[in-house]
């Protein structure tokens, strides 16, 4: 069981000063929650892609760069690379650097992207959204698995027999599928034998187990061995000495943040009521002290199936020294309680087999 921390890198302003954090400070406080994720024992971090004032963001793999050369054993992944509007040998040799510099613990975990001002930005039409992710995902995949590459597609130019430069470190660098819970992509990651992310956010985890089993008889079908594939899950959540000091520290920013986006997307609106029910255990935010958020990792590996737990702290702008003591408990405590049990269910379960 994997356990790590996911961030946009948002720069709203504080809900209680009303003070906004720059860009650059934004981006140095990362590197440091980088930093103290590898010390406490994470596996895993990674940064989502976003082009817009209220995320710092717009080139993962820069700011998981500066973190690298100061880590030593987390893996560092983007959260997602919205390939669709990206050029996929330019993502390909950032991540290829970005392996070179951490000695091979670089991934990639691509999506078509649930905000969408990156495509006018780079030139792309919306009504190509599906197509072009199809396009640039098949040739991303043709640039890891080959020094030399020949192209030919309808969104990017073609070339013939061209090598990509630096290769990774790995043999094969990691490609994830990130889904919102959309079947086809599912099945997609199945189909390709690609490990898969899905971001559970809102209503009953338990509800996306039924896509982790198409996922897995996707890949079955086309041959892949799917118990060897890795399914994570990417929410919101934050952990403090006491549940109440987690909820009071962390519903006002998560709530500015949800309504700010639900008034985008014609969301309902974001109440401590919902809130209060995404918290208990068969909700889909983990907020909370070290039990109650490990027991609600705990249950989401053995209902859902998860085998990689990503945190999404934090929700909006908080205190950095706020994040770092949540990174340290999740690191130091949560994520032991977590393995220790799911070490004990799994022999049992392979003991009565």
């Amino acid at each position: 069981m994997e356990i790590g921390i996911s961030t946009f890198v948002e720069t709203n302003p504080d809900v209680n000063t009303g003070e906004l954090i720059s860009h650059a400070q934004r981006i140095r406080d990362v590197v440091e929650e980088i930093v103290l994720a590898d010390q406490v024992g994470l596996d895993v971090y990674g940064v989502g892609e976003h082009h817009r004032a209220d995320y710092a963001a717009s080139s993962p793999a820069v700011i998981l760069a500066a973190a690298a050369s100061q880590t030593k054993r987390i893996r560092l992944t983007s959260a997602v690379t919205v390939l669709s509007s990206a050029d996929p040998v330019r993502v390909f040799q950032d991540f290829a650097t970005l392996d070179g510099i951490s000695n091979g613990r670089a991934e990639i975990m691509a999506g078509r992207g649930s905000f969408i001002e990156s495509f006018p930005l780079f030139g792309y039409d919306l009504n190509d959204y599906d197509e072009l992710f199809d396009e640039k995902l098949e040739l991303l995949l043709k640039l890891r698995d080959s020094e030399k590459v020949t192209w030919e597609g309808k969104h990017r130019p073609s070339f013939n027999n061209l090598g990509i430069y630096p290769r990774p470190v790995q043999e094969k660098l990691p490609v994830w599928i990130g889904s919102g819970g959309n079947q086809e992509s599912v099945v997609r990651a199945g189909l390709l034998g690609l490990p898969l992310v899905l971001a559970i956010i809102g209503g009953r985890p338990v509800q996306f187990a039924p896509l982790v089993e198409l996922y897995k008889k996707a890949a079955a079908h086309a041959g892949h061995d799917a118990s060897k594939l890795t399914v994570a899950s990417h929410s919101h959540g934050f952990i403090a000495d006491t549940t109440d000091e987690a909820v009071e520290k962390f519903f006002p920013p998560a709530q500015a943040v949800m309504n700010m986006l639900g008034r985008e997307r014609g969301w309902g609106h974001y109440s401590r009521a919902t809130f209060d029910a995404a918290r208990s255990l068969e909700g889909a935010l983990y907020v909370g002290d070290v039990d109650t958020v490990a027991q609600k990792i705990i249950y989401l590996r053995k209902e859902v199936g998860i085998t990689r737990f990503m945190l999404h702290t934090p929700l909006g702008t908080m205190p950095h020294e706020e994040v770092m003591r949540a990174i340290e408990l999740l690191g130091k405590e949560v994520a032991p309680k977590v393995r220790a049990e799911i070490s004990r269910w799994e022999a049992e379960n392979e003991a009565a087999r």
